[in-house]
């Protein structure tokens, strides 16, 4: 038995150090703001990889966005060593909410691998620009998958068609709690950040090595194996998806103040005791300013 994988990405900006613009009233300038794969989606890939490489498994991977979102696409295939890639652009999709959005995904989903249905459906914890975390259950829900959200282990049970999971519930005060969990294929899986795959013998890591070097040519052409999808050819109601099928109203955007900073730099040197115990004395000196 072969598992069918999906994956769901998603295109982010680049929150680090000098590479985020914002427009005059505080919104993200994303035509001026690098993107890159986002966090969460590379774990969802990485899980993906895992999944194939100790059970089998024909892996597609999908995302909804722009043309430049082929990227994401890209350096996922470059982490799973996917064996298609889904992107669904189009006008009409754009200013959707994560309910039109999982409606999207929905219909994209069930095109895979010529129509079959997936057994496993991958997504990361939430993105980093929307932090809302709701499109990977809604799109569970839209599926009529079994939805397994934080989930830092899992295993595979090919024979009897079901899947053993752990799940990492954080509870603001209290201690953290692992559920153990058991559910039939197919599910969709939200992966915690703390999910780490372990290869933890000779012939997995062969397997792994072998479809990284794999994955590496792979992404090297990645057009080859992307297939751009419109709502026509997705076979969807423009009424469901976009902005008139986005029941979110966004009440007020604020825009976030930089906090101020001052810094006070100075060049301290000691080569002997005394020039050492001078610099000690400079530094405390300087800390209880």
């Amino acid at each position: 038995m072969t598992l069918n994988i999906a994956v769901l990405v998603k295109l982010e900006p680049d929150f680090s150090e000098g590479s985020v613009s914002y427009n005059p009233d505080g919104t993200l300038n994303r035509a001026e703001t690098k993107s890159r794969l986002g966090a969460h989606s590379a774990i969802a890939s990485l899980a993906a990889f895992y999944t194939k490489v100790k059970y089998g498994g024909y892996i597609s991977v999908c995302s909804m966005g722009p043309p430049m979102a082929e990227i994401a696409l890209q350096e996922a295939q470059l982490i799973c060593d996917a064996d298609e890639l889904h992107l669904y652009s189009d006008r009409l999709f754009a200013s959707a909410d994560t309910l039109a959005t999982a409606e999207v995904l929905k219909q994209g989903i069930k095109k895979m691998n010529s129509g079959k249905e997936m057994d496993i459906v991958f997504s990361g914890h939430r993105a980093s620009d929307g932090e809302t975390g709701q499109t990977g259950p809604q799109t569970a829900w839209k599926l009529g998958f079994t939805f397994l959200g934080n989930v830092i282990d899992f295993s595979v049970d090919l024979n009897n068609r079901f899947i053993r999971a752990k799940r990492l519930i954080a509870l603001p005060g209290f201690y953290d709690i692992v559920e153990e969990i058991q559910a039939p294929l197919p599910v969709f899986i939200a992966i915690d950040p703390l999910y780490k795959p372990t290869f933890d013998t000779i012939s997995l890591r062969l397997t792994s090595s072998r479809y990284l070097k794999e994955a590496k040519e792979r992404a090297d052409s990645y057009k080859t194996y992307l297939k751009v999808l419109d709502h026509k050819k997705l076979e969807l109601d423009p009424r469901l998806v976009g902005l008139p099928g986005s029941p979110t109203i966004v009440h007020k955007v604020e825009k976030i103040p930089k906090a101020r900073t001052t810094r006070i730099a100075e060049l301290i040197e000691g080569h002997d005791r005394e020039g050492i115990i001078n610099s000690v004395t400079k530094i405390l000196q300087l800390i209880q300013k």
